[in-house]
């Protein structure tokens, strides 16, 4: 689907309504823009309320603090650098 919107003085956009249904945004949501050299992609962002769950944790890893899965994290991706 291809969808036009034109840019107001004020840098704002109006999502078209035909894009709107397609990514069922309503008022509050947020939305996410990707630059990719001279075009741009729109996307749905989802709430975080709504993931919960989606992620199977290991039983060993369920109440590790956040601090310590932001450290083993930045562990990991450090050894994927070298």
């Amino acid at each position: 689907m291809d969808a036009a919107a034109r840019l107001t003085s004020k840098g704002q956009l109006t999502v078209p309504k035909a894009v709107r249904e397609a990514l069922m945004l309503e008022e509050g949501d947020t939305v996410l823009f990707r630059v990719d050299g001279e075009r741009a992609t729109l996307a749905r962002t989802a709430d975080l309320l709504d993931l919960a769950g989606t992620v199977d944790v290991p039983a060993e890893l369920r109440g590790t603090q956040w601090p310590r899965i932001r450290e083993r994290t930045r562990a990991i991706r450090a050894r994927k650098r070298r």
